[in-house]
C-alpha cells in the first residue's frame, strides 16, 4: 500500500520540519509513505473564504484521482485512540485499497468539493492546532500506528 499526505503550504517552523523528516524516515521500514504539497494562495487579503478554499480545491483535486481512499484531517472528524487508529490502518492494508490518501487543508479547512470527494474525515483531538502542527501529529500517529501493528515497543499502554 502507499500512503500519501496532501498538504496546503509549506511547513515553516524548522522544529516542526526536523519532526516531520523525522517520522517520515521512519515510516518508510513500514510503508510507501510521501508527502505532496501545495503552494499556498498568495495575497489572499481581498479573497473571500469561500474563494480561497475552493482555489485550493482545484488543486487538491488534481491528486485525488489516485487515491482509492481519501481520508480529511478534520475538527468534525471521527476521533481514534492510538490503538484503534492501528486498527484502522491495518484494515485498510486487509482491503487490498493500493493508495490511501489523507489530506490537511489551509487555514480555512476544505470546501464542499472536498468533502464530498472524501471516503472519511478523521480528528486527531478536539483542541485546535495549527495545520502545520497537525503534519507532526499525523506523522507521528501513523508512525505509532505501524509500532502497534508490529508489537513493537515504541506505545505505551
Amino acid at each position: 500500500m502507499n500512503i500519501t499526505l496532501l498538504l496546503v503550504g509549506k511547513t515553516e517552523e524548522d522544529y516542526l520540519k526536523e519532526g516531520i523528516t523525522i517520522f517520515e524516515n521512519r515510516l518508510k521500514h513500514y510503508i510507501n509513505f510521501k508527502t505532496i504539497v501545495i503552494p499556498s494562495l498568495k495575497n489572499t487579503k481581498n479573497i473571500p473564504v469561500e474563494e480561497q478554499k475552493n482555489k485550493e480545491a482545484e488543486e487538491m483535486l488534481k491528486h485525488f484521482a489516485k487515491a482509492e481512499y481519501i481520508v480529511l484531517l478534520d475538527e468534525k472528524g471521527k476521533e481514534f485512540r492510538s490503538t484503534d487508529f492501528a486498527t484502522f490502518i491495518q484494515k485498510q492494508l486487509n482491503s487490498g485499497i493500493k493508495n490511501l490518501m489523507f489530506v490537511v487543508g489551509g487555514p480555512f479547512g476544505f470546501s464542499n468539493k472536498i468533502y464530498e470527494k472524501a471516503s472519511m474525515k478523521l480528528s486527531l483531538s478536539q483542541m485546535t492546532f495549527s495545520h502545520q502542527m497537525i503534519r507532526l501529529l499525523f506523522t507521528e500517529q501513523l508512525y505509532r500506528a505501524f509500532t502497534i501493528l508490529k508489537n513493537e515497543p515504541y506505545h505505551n499502554e
